[in-house]
C-alpha cells in the first residue's frame, strides 16, 4: 500500500478511534482500533524485559511515537493498555512478575505524560482482562453472560466475564487464575505461593514436567511447541506432560464453574494452538472435576482472535472513555 493510499485510507475511516498498548515480557505492540473492534493499524518493538525502568519506558514511548506517525492517529479519542501483571488499576500502576524494573511502575502516568496522548483518556489493565474484553466484545466469549477466558502461554493469565460485564475486582486482577494452588505441595512460584496453576499448565511449566520425566527433543526445540509436535507423533512423555496441563488447567476451571457459575472456559494464547493435543484431554478430566449438576454443563471453547487479542482488548478496556471522550472534543 502506497502513502496516498493510506491517507484515502484514514480519510474513509469513521472516528473516533481508540489507541491500544499491549505490553509484555517479549513484545510491545501498539494498534489504533476503530469503535466496531477492527484492528486498523499495528506496530510492536523489542521488550527489554531486563534493563532498567527508563528502558523499559524508552520502549514503550517508541511505539507510541511510530503509532503518532500514522495518519490515523489524529483520529484516536481514547487510550488503552493490557499489561503483563500484576496490575493496580487504581493507582495506574504495573508489576509484571517478568519486567524486574517495573514495580508499583506508574505506567498510566507515563503513558498519558507522552506528547502524543496528553489530553486523551488513558484506561490501563492487566493483559489477561484485555483478552477477556477482546473476546466478549468480538470473539468467542460473546454469546455468553458468564464465562472465565484464559491465556496459557508463557505464563497462565485469565479474565471474567459476569451477568454480560467484565468483572475486574477493585484491583483488575479479578480472575486471576494462573496463581491459584492446585498443588499444595507443588513447586514453589515466584509469585510467592506454591503448586499454582502455572506453574503446572504453562507453557513453560510443560516443557519442564516433560523435560522432567525424560522427554528428548529431537530437532532441537525443547520449548513448549517441540513437546506438542512430539505428542502429536504420540511420543508418550510429550503426552504425559500436556495431560497433565490439562489436568490442572481442569481443575482450575471447574473451581471457577464452582465459584461462579460459568456458562464457558475460553482457552487462547500459545499453548492452546496445539489443538486436540490439549483440548480433548481437558475435556476428559473437566467432565471428572465439574461434577455439580451446575458446574457440568461448562463448555470449552478456542479463543478467536489469536494474536490481535492483547490489543483489540486493550481498545475494549477504553471503550467506555470513548463516548465522553468524543464530546469533549466535538467530534
Amino acid at each position: 500500500m502506497s502513502d496516498i493510499d493510506v491517507v484515502i485510507e484514514a480519510r474513509r475511516t469513521p472516528g473516533p478511534l481508540l489507541g491500544a498498548l499491549d505490553i509484555g515480557g517479549t513484545k510491545i505492540a501498539g494498534g489504533v482500533v476503530d469503535p466496531q473492534g477492527n484492528l486498523l493499524y499495528q506496530v510492536q518493538w523489542p521488550t527489554p524485559a531486563r534493563g532498567s525502568s527508563l528502558e523499559m519506558l524508552e520502549a514503550v514511548y517508541r511505539v507510541i511515537d511510530l503509532l503518532a506517525q500514522h495518519p490515523l492517529w489524529p483520529s484516536v479519542r481514547a487510550v488503552g493498555i493490557g499489561s503483563a501483571g500484576p496490575v493496580n488499576t487504581e493507582g495506574g500502576t504495573v508489576s509484571p512478575v517478568n519486567i524486574p524494573s517495573w514495580r508499583c511502575f506508574p505506567l498510566r502516568t507515563e503513558v498519558a505524560a507522552h506528547s502524543a496522548v496528553r489530553d486523551l483518556p488513558v484506561v490501563l489493565g492487566g493483559d489477561a482482562v484485555a483478552m477477556t474484553a477482546a473476546e466478549h466484545w468480538r470473539g468467542a466469549a460473546r454469546p455468553y453472560r458468564n464465562a472465565l477466558c484464559l491465556v496459557v502461554s508463557t505464563g497462565v493469565g485469565a479474565g471474567l466475564v459476569i451477568d454480560g460485564r467484565l468483572h475486574t475486582g477493585p484491583s483488575g486482577n479479578a480472575g486471576h487464575l494462573g496463581h491459584m494452588s492446585i498443588d499444595f505441595a507443588g513447586r514453589p512460584c515466584p509469585c510467592g505461593s506454591r503448586g499454582c496453576l502455572e506453574g503446572l499448565a504453562s507453557g513453560t511449566a510443560i516443557a519442564r514436567t516433560a523435560a522432567e520425566a525424560g522427554w528428548q527433543p529431537t530437532g532441537g526445540d525443547a520449548s513448549a511447541t517441540g513437546v506438542a509436535a512430539a505428542a502429536l507423533a504420540g511420543d508418550p512423555v510429550a503426552l504425559y506432560a500436556f495431560d497433565r496441563a490439562a489436568q490442572a488447567l481442569a481443575a482450575g476451571i471447574a473451581a471457577t464453574a464452582a465459584l461462579v457459575e460459568i456458562e464457558a472456559a475460553v482457552i487462547g494464547g500459545g499453548v492452546a494452538r496445539s489443538g486436540e493435543i490439549l483440548f480433548a484431554p481437558l475435556r476428559q478430566h473437566l467432565a471428572s472435576y465439574a461434577t455439580l449438576p451446575f458446574t457440568t454443563g461448562t463448555v470449552l471453547v478456542p479463543a478467536q482472535l489469536g494474536t490481535d487479542a492483547g490489543l483489540v482488548g486493550a481498545a475494549a478496556l477504553a471503550r467506555h472513555a470513548l463516548s465522553s471522550s468524543a464530546r469533549l472534543l466535538g467530534t
